[in-house]
């Protein structure tokens, strides 16, 4: 019975999703109806959408599980969020927004394309490359994320739960485009937002009060209670040593990929005015506090009333452990919904970006300019359907190979990889009008290379030459903060060189001027 109850919440979940997909296909007209909303969306629709992208099952699953393993440390991501949120609304959108209206921009390539005064159409393919690539990546962890889910929730098979909640996000996307990703993200936002509130508080009225808590969690190690967090050979050996202080700044650097990936900046060109963004970056704000906040706490309270054991052995378990444990059976499925909205508002999203890159920035604009929007339309939901099944392929090889590593840093592989590749140019070309297309392009490549070249290649090459306090920091540092740093270096160097391309950015300094005024 437990079971049925569970289930039923789930499948009026997903039948809300499929409606917001009928409903939203009615207003589809034109390709920027379908990529960009008709840019006609309010600061709700934006902001929720915009947040529930961003955060994905890294912050159901992930950031819970980095709680139970860390504790107060890792609020130092809620801080990197809330910087990176911040900045992206209150620093950067005012002027993209008015840069995308002027240039009549539906997508990030075709901002950038204008921006650059690029004439070939190799920084579509750059861009549109990336992001197909990364995007399978980032969406695969969200497909091995969702056949984890349903096996904590519903015991069920991994790939049985992978695929299901897969469809379901293929039906509404393919119906109702970016339309019905914003509608269906601030439905699903709200949920992710009460259910993330709600269960700390639950949880903790498990305890006596708050002095029991912390008891609980000395016991098990005094550092949970800790800003640097607990140490890596023993609860004996948290400090404030060197590699705690760089781990701090790798979690909070992944606010970095707020300043500009494109799943992100899309929501931005979709707003029916700028006057839309105060407003907007108010409520993204305060559901990032809250819900990110609520996230770790679930990892904290966790970690005081269940073992490790107990959760069944892995961190990412403790937010489907405690909603199965405490709750009833009819909310315990509206958590599994919750986890489901996480996952598939980043899918969705991540999916229009990835087809609109592909179709309209390669194979209409470089390709097939005489394409109607009809007929892009239709390439599109057929390319949507194909992406998604490489995405699947790949969450089902993350379940083969790869069960043990947590769900958050898989997933900020793929965020680190698309964020790499686009915030250092787009910071750029926001505030400096030296920035060339031929200094954006090396830029991209060299972002986009350096993620897989810190993850995988500098380790063992750092360790064959005896520094392996180098592979300690570089391990806690993680791939994003460097990768970043090296594409925002390699763009104004190559720009800066680039004398053709400076000659032919008459009139950017001007633009950008009126943009920031």
């Amino acid at each position: 019975m437990d079971t049925a109850w569970k289930i039923l919440a789930v499948a009026l979940y997903a039948a809300v999703l499929l409606l917001i997909g009928y409903l939203a296909s009615k207003r589809m007209k034109d390709i920027r109806d379908y990529f960009a909303g008709g840019k006609r969306l309010g600061f709700i629709n934006v902001a929720f959408s915009a947040r529930a992208t961003g955060e994905s099952a890294w912050l159901l699953l992930g950031l819970t599980g980095l709680g139970f393993a860390m504790g107060v440390n890792a609020f130092w991501v809620v801080l990197g969020e809330m910087l990176g949120v911040g900045g992206a609304w209150l620093i950067m959108a005012r002027r993209f927004k008015r840069l995308t209206d002027k240039y009549d921009s539906v997508t990030i390539p075709d901002y950038l394309e204008s921006r650059l005064r690029d004439s070939g159409h190799w920084l579509r393919l750059i861009a549109a490359g990336s992001l197909v690539i990364f995007v399978s990546i980032y969406a695969g962890a969200q497909v091995f994320a969702t056949g984890g889910a349903f096996n904590s929730f519903l015991n069920w098979n991994h790939y049985a739960g992978a695929a299901v909640g897969f469809a379901v996000v293929l039906m509404y996307i393919t119906q109702g485009g970016f339309t019905a990703v914003v509608w269906s993200d601030v439905f699903q936002g709200s949920l992710m937002f009460l259910g993330l509130v709600a269960l700390p508080v639950i949880g903790f009225l498990e305890y006596t009060g708050t002095t029991q808590l912390l008891d609980s969690l000395r016991a098990i190690d005094p550092h949970l209670l800790t800003l640097h967090g607990p140490g890596t050979e023993g609860p004996s050996t948290g400090s404030w040593g060197m590699t705690s202080i760089i781990a701090i700044i790798g979690l909070v650097a992944i606010g970095i990929g707020f300043w500009g990936s494109p799943q992100v900046f899309v929501r931005f060109i979709s707003l029916r005015s700028e006057r839309e963004i105060n407003k907007g970056a108010a409520v993204a704000l305060f559901w990032t506090l809250f819900a990110d906040s609520g996230a770790v706490l679930i990892g904290i309270v966790g970690r005081g009333l269940y073992t490790k054991e107990q959760i069944g052995g892995h961190q990412d378990d403790i937010l489907p452990f405690m909603a199965v444990t405490l709750l009833p059976a009819f909310f315990a499925g509206v958590y599994i919904a919750m986890v489901l909205s996480a996952i598939m508002s980043t899918i969705d999203s991540l999916l229009v970006v990835a087809s609109s890159a592909a179709v309209r920035d390669y194979w209409q604009k470089s390709r097939h300019p005489e394409m109607t929007d009809q007929q892009l339309m239709s390439l599109s939901k057929k390319l949507t359907i194909i992406l998604a099944l490489i995405a699947f392929g790949i969450g089902v090889g993350i379940l083969l190979y790869d069960k043990e590593d947590g769900v958050f840093w898989i997933i900020i592989f793929g965020w680190s990889g698309i964020a790499a590749t686009f915030c250092p140019i787009m910071i750029l070309s926001l505030f400096w009008s030296k920035l060339t297309a031929t200094g954006a392009k090396c830029a991209m490549v060299a972002g986009f290379l350096g993620v897989p070249f810190f993850k995988f290649a500098a380790p063992p090459i750092l360790t064959s030459m005896g520094q392996d306090g180098l592979v300690a920091h570089l391990s806690a540092l993680d791939v994003l903060l460097p990768s970043f740093l090296i594409g925002f270096g390699v763009a104004i160097v190559v720009s800066l060189a680039d004398k053709k391309g400076q000659a032919r950015l008459e009139g950017v300094a001007e633009e950008l001027r009126d943009a920031g005024a």
